[in-house]
């Protein structure tokens, strides 16, 4: 245990400064928490550990402090206590959380201690709870604690795995048993007793010296600026929620001055609303809301390949009680846009426009908001003749404008992910490399920040000044709010951020009044039936902490279904032999219930409104396309393909680029299933999506430009439940169309 004693000297200078803060203000605040009162037998832990800001509660109020804790929570609060630097880690390479998950920091410093235990596969589950052993464990190792005696618990026996650090605990006055003889080792710990746990910790090994009351301080001239940001991003067409967020934002504008509402993008597609009204919906509802600022989504662009192209889009900006900023799109060339674009950044914009970025006077102080959308839309949506520029050197120029104008305080509204594909764009490289940026209001891969993320360093680690980077999730379930404090120079000095949970919000009259009409005739649609009932669900899986298992990386029964639809319809338009047919796992969106099926969850599982297109592609381009949907294998890919009328087997644990082992599609002619061939020509259907290039199949964008695709123009979801109809029986089960062969197979 020598070589703990030592990491533990090493971090005691950290451990002393925190414990002192703790110890200080053992029953500040009586009233934190709803449901924490001074009778708790926790009380003086959760609110002298909340005053020191080492834990904190849920939006409601409460603390609630008899929910199980998880691994990555107690890694977290303990990290926090001890001073760890979270930052500057050796990359332990956990196999189930990136540098990016919210609790990497924590567990890789505990885990530079020896503080945490992993699995044989190199997981550490932190969304698995924490026994009272476990935790006895992570506590101990991280202090450099040695126990002298045996345990005095008859639940743990010196043979048992946490014997001696519930013992060291015990014997240094931290760890006491749920009775006077069980410690309760496999018990799940709650974040009551791991308050206390940790609080007992610090009083223990530290000698908190007396504390003088501060003296009041001098009244002096402040020059700061405090300013509230709203924020919403990927709200899908959720229509339905916008009373609630309504009420969030009144709420929040009655209690604070200075506020500004930004909305980061994505609010078309994702429900019958925006089937049925193509954003009509939504922006009567965001204009009842109220906004300031909105920035394109990459949905907003998916109706550029339909006979109308934009015009919804147009109609959309021209209507929108707010301005719109895009400093890297380009509307120019095309023609429905003529009057609502400029390329400039405006100090007096207008409603119903679109700027490079604009300027907002609050309370005298004048703040810059640019947008950015995800360069990626060119791939994954429908743009037609608009174009997109790098993000990071139109937000250079964007910050020098406003610079130029006197504006130091600079919000970049974007959507291009918060730590998405680095090889695109991303908020955290946005944040190293452009300074100037004070916030990052962002959207697109759907993010829960429940509070704002910190950027101080830039590309080479130096020091800048600090970039605030804030998501509210998805689908108006949350409403994000940002406090800060800009010094006069426009330096962020103080911040807080949370997420208001809008299901726990009442809706507001008024837009209920205005939802009205449009939902009466959604939910006519919506709750039509088709005539076909499913005794199990038609599952849609996505990845989690806990399993690979997605619609973006392996076959569905909802899958085989859509694209078995798509093989039929094909068949019946062309002559030529379709010997498959391939759906994007990134379009196929929701599940269907156990039950009668409804129109409304026909579309939900499509609801892009995309077309069937027939291609004409190479062998060689089949298997170029097949190893470009397994790129991330095992992991997710929206471009990870379902197929009919053929049989794919692939090594995931191969080089991206050679991990495609076999192709066969089902020759009719012979009955059996038959190789592809490099030189061969083959006819496919799929999506017009897809066919197009969109998720960057380039091979197929070749074919497109050299006149091999044809757009049948037949409705995907119409097509798909056309299929659910011709079934006697619906299956709910796979069928071995994808094996992933680096897969240990049943036996």
């Amino acid at each position: 245990m020598k070589n703990k004693r030592n990491k533990f000297y090493a971090a005691t200078a950290a451990v002393a400064v925190t414990a002192t803060v703790v110890a200080v203000t053992p029953v500040l605040a009586a009233s934190s928490f709803s449901d924490v009162k001074a009778d708790n037998a926790h009380y003086e832990a959760i609110t002298a550990l909340h005053a020191a800001g080492i834990i904190s509660g849920y939006p409601d109020g409460t603390f609630k402090p008899n929910n199980d804790v998880t691994r990555g929570q107690a890694a977290k609060i303990i990290a926090g206590v001890l001073g760890l630097d979270t930052k500057a880690v050796a990359n332990p390479n956990f196999a189930d959380i990136s540098t990016s998950h919210q609790y990497y920091g924590p567990i890789s410093a505990l885990a530079a201690l020896d503080a945490i235990d992993y699995y044989d596969d190199n997981t550490v589950e932190p969304n698995e709870t924490i026994t009272r052993g476990e935790l006895a464990f992570m506590i101990a190792q991280a202090l450099g604690l040695e126990a002298q005696g045996d345990s005095p618990f008859t639940d743990v026996p010196a043979d048992n795995d946490y014997a001696y650090f519930v013992t060291a605990l015990y014997e240094a006055g931290i760890g006491q048993g749920i009775s006077a003889t069980e410690f309760g080792v496999d018990q799940n710990v709650k974040r009551g007793q791991l308050a206390t746990l940790i609080l007992n910790a610090v009083n223990s090994l530290i000698e908190v010296p007396e504390v003088e009351e501060p003296e009041t301080p001098e009244v002096t001239t402040d020059d700061s600026f405090k300013l509230t940001v709203l924020h919403v991003n990927d709200t899908h067409a959720r229509v339905d929620k916008m009373p609630k967020l309504a009420t969030a934002v009144k709420e929040q504008r009655a209690a604070k001055d200075n506020v500004l509402t930004l909305h980061a993008g994505d609010a078309f597609s994702g429900t019958l609303y925006f089937n049925e009204f193509h954003g009509k919906a939504d922006l009567e509802l965001l204009n009842g809301v109220g906004f300031d600022a909105m920035v394109f989504g990459n949905h907003e662009f998916d109706l550029g390949s339909s006979p109308e192209g934009h015009q919804a889009l147009a109609d959309f900006v021209a209507a929108a009680k707010f301005s719109f900023v895009a400093a890297n799109v380009d509307f120019s060339a095309d023609d429905k846009f003529t009057g609502l674009f400029t390329d400039l950044v405006s100090s007096e914009p207008e409603n119903g426009k679109i700027y490079s970025g604009i300027v907002k006077e609050i309370d005298g102080e004048k703040v810059g908001i640019f947008g950015l959308t995800t360069e990626e839309t060119k791939d994954i949506a429908s743009p037609d003749k608009i174009t997109f520029s790098n993000y990071i050197e139109e937000a250079k120029k964007a910050v020098a404008a406003f610079e130029g104008m006197g504006v130091n305080k600079i919000i970049a509204l974007t959507h291009i992910g918060y730590n998405d594909n680095p090889n695109v764009d991303n908020d955290i490289l946005l944040a190293k490399n452009v300074p100037g940026i004070d916030i990052i209001v962002g959207g697109h891969d759907h993010v829960k920040l429940e509070e704002p993320f910190v950027v101080d360093t830039n590309t080479v680690g130096e020091a800048k000044d600090v970039t605030l980077i804030v998501q509210a999730n998805e689908y108006v379930n949350y409403l994000g709010t940002l406090d800060v404090t800009f010094d006069e120079n426009g330096i962020v000095t103080e911040y807080d951020g949370k997420l208001i949970d809008l299901g726990e919000v009442a809706e507001d009259a008024e837009l209920v009044k205005l939802l009205a009409p449009y939902k009466e005739h959604v939910d006519g649609v919506n709750n039509k039936e088709i005539g076909v009932t499913l005794t199990e669900a038609l599952t849609n899986p996505r990845a989690s902490d806990n399993s690979l298992e997605s619609v973006r990386s392996n076959e569905t029964a909802l899958g085989n279904i859509i694209t078995d639809g798509m093989l039929a319809k094909a068949q019946q338009y062309t002559d030529k032999t379709v010997v498959m047919a391939l759906q994007n796992g990134g379009g196929i969106r929701a599940a269907i219930p156990a039950g009668n099926i409804t129109v409304g969850q026909v579309i939900n599982v499509l609801p892009f409104g995309n077309t069937l297109a027939l291609m004409d592609v190479t062998g060689a381009e089949l298997k170029a396309a097949f190893e470009a949907s397994l790129k991330n294998a095992p992991k997710e890919n929206g471009g990870f393909l379902h197929i009919a009328g053929a049989k794919l087997t692939y090594d995931s644990s191969k080089e991206v680029g050679s991990r495609v082992v076999t192709i066969e599609y089902f020759d009719k002619a012979s009955g059996q299933y038959v190789a592809l061939e490099d030189g061969k020509t083959y006819t496919v259907a799929t999506n017009a999506f897809t066919a197009k290039g969109g998720d960057g199949f380039d091979m197929f964008a070749k074919a497109y430009a050299e006149g091999r695709v044809t757009d049948l123009g037949l409705s995907d979801w119409e097509n798909f439940q056309e299929q659910l109809l011709s079934l006697e029986k619906v299956p709910t089960t796979t069928e071995g169309r994808i094996i992933d062969s680096a897969l240990p197979t049943e036996e």
